[in-house]
């Protein structure tokens, strides 16, 4: 994929999502990079143009936001499912194998990519049935399911406008996620920034659950979950 020139050096707080000056809102609760903003708009004519009226289910998301989703799937206050959409018995798993359970679908704070606000969870409402709302499940996305015409389209003309699937199959690490769009030309440069280093110096300043194995196991955390992606 081509690219415009890369993004200059940025700081560890906008990496780990403990910052949010580089975020443009575009509704109170759903805002993106505002480099990414032009680019998103030029998307969403594009796909209206085709009858898709897409929308941004999960944009920015803070290391606080990361931080309570973790700890609650850690707790078993959230549900943690697996790639085949079954719930996991937390209850019956090691420390390191309820870490890897989560992160099959939720990424560790302080390595979101959704932290850099180049990252979105998109879908399109008007392609959903009356009384059908998001799961944000991958049979959504896949032949038969309400946004297949949509995948199908991203997938041809997404990096037309810069964006492509970081997740687009599993690779042993973080599941298929066919909803999770990134913006290339600056998502490139921040997860070539994002070190462990700049991550643990993160995590051990935080109360996350699970930190001492987290710790002990984040270079491979690193390797299996955070880097492990289409590079475009």
């Amino acid at each position: 994929m081509s690219t415009s020139k890369e993004s200059p050096k940025v700081s560890c707080s906008l990496l780990t999502g403990q910052s949010e000056h580089h975020i443009s809102w575009l509704t109170e609760k759903v805002g993106i990079h505002s480099d990414v903003v032009i680019p998103w708009q030029a998307l969403c004519n594009a796909a209206k143009q085709q009858g898709f009226e897409l929308e941004i289910a999960s944009g920015f998301r803070g290391f606080s936001r990361q931080l309570a989703i973790w700890n609650g799937k850690f707790s078993g206050e959230l549900t943690t499912k697996n790639q085949a959409g079954n719930t996991v018995d937390i209850n019956t798993l090691s420390v390191q194998e309820i870490i890897q359970a989560i992160l099959t679908y939720s990424a560790l704070p302080g390595a979101s990519r959704h932290h850099w606000g180049t990252d979105i969870d998109i879908y399109a409402p008007n392609l959903l049935s009356n009384g059908q709302s998001l799961q944000l499940e991958p049979w959504e996305y896949q032949q038969g399911g309400p946004f297949e015409p949509l995948s199908l389209w991203l997938t041809k003309h997404a990096t037309d406008f810069g964006f492509y699937f970081p997740y687009d199959k599993y690779r042993g690490g973080i599941a298929a996620e066919p909803w999770h769009l990134s913006y290339f030309p600056l998502a490139k440069s921040f997860q070539q920034q994002l070190q462990v280093s700049t991550i643990e110096n993160c995590l051990t300043q935080c109360d996350i659950l699970g930190k001492d194995v987290i710790i002990s196991t984040l270079d491979d955390i690193y390797t299996q979950y955070i880097t492990n992606v289409l590079s475009a």
